[in-house]
């Protein structure tokens, strides 16, 4: 398998966790993102990290949006010249989250959250397939989509319905590329702390809430994640497609039965 890789949305923090654990096994990236200072902070930083010798392994920035089919086709063309080898592989960490009920929810809103998440999930695909074909690639495809995907949670209407569509798409591109010798999988992550999610931290009382609803106990590392997607890319995984890997600590499969208090001894 080419150890070569586009992540899009890589200036987010679980693309920035899979672009430092994919550098370190040895992989040239791509990063693709609407902000280039933000892609040129992230290359600085896996430079500075990745115990990978610098001349082993090439990391390019491109500057797309690959939330609509031409800017998704730039993206992986101009990865592929960047590259100048055939790309392996696809993570689509693209994304966004708006939280609101669905009554409080505008057209524009909702449209919005769609774009980032399911338009960029599909163009992302189209575009790198039609690479991997004219290159004779036995790729690799991960996607990203959350535990909202797969039981209600309060307030989570548009990302829901975005999420679960990306797990309809996996499951059928899985199918129709199989033949070709690709795979397409998914992660569904659960809570995870990064800069978009430090508004729900800092408050203990709130942070015991939020471990306390997952029974190993406490919410995710976006290493958890970028672990599972680094498996789900790689060889490792090499007989695994269509599957979305829930990465919850038990969110969406396991209750556990509440912690008894201590007795009172006074």
């Amino acid at each position: 398998m080419n150890r070569t890789a586009i992540i899009t949305g890589a200036g987010g923090g679980l693309a920035q966790a899979t672009a430092r654990l994919l550098a370190e096994s040895g992989w040239s990236l791509a990063l693709v993102g609407r902000d280039k200072a933000a892609l040129e902070a992230v290359r600085k930083d896996l430079q500075r990290q990745s115990p990978a010798p610098s001349e082993s392994i090439k990391i390019v920035l491109v500057k797309a949006d690959v939330s609509t089919g031409e800017g998704a086709v730039d993206a992986v063309q101009s990865a592929r010249r960047l590259l100048d080898e055939p790309i392996g592989g696809l993570v689509n960490c693209a994304g966004g989250v708006d939280l609101r009920a669905a009554h409080q929810t505008t057209e524009a809103q909702y449209r919005q959250v769609l774009s980032a998440n399911l338009d960029t999930a599909f163009f992302s695909l189209g575009a790198f397939v039609e690479q991997a074909l004219a290159d004779k690639v036995n790729a690799s495809m991960v996607f990203v989509s959350s535990v909202a995907a797969r039981m209600g949670i309060p307030r989570h209407e548009a990302i829901a319905a975005a999420k679960g569509g990306i797990e309809s798409l996996v499951r059928s591109a899985a199918a129709t590329y199989a033949p070709r010798g690709m795979r397409v999988n998914a992660v569904a992550p659960g809570l995870m702390r990064t800069p978009s999610t430090d508004k729900f931290f800092g408050n203990p009382a709130m942070e015991k809430v939020l471990a306390e609803q997952y029974p190993l106990g406490r919410w995710g590392d976006v290493l958890d994640t970028a672990g599972a997607i680094r498996y789900l890319l790689g060889e490792e995984s090499s007989w695994v497609t269509g599957q979305v890997l829930a990465v919850d600590g038990g969110f969406t499969s396991a209750r556990t039965m509440p912690r008894a208090r201590p007795a009172d001894r006074s």
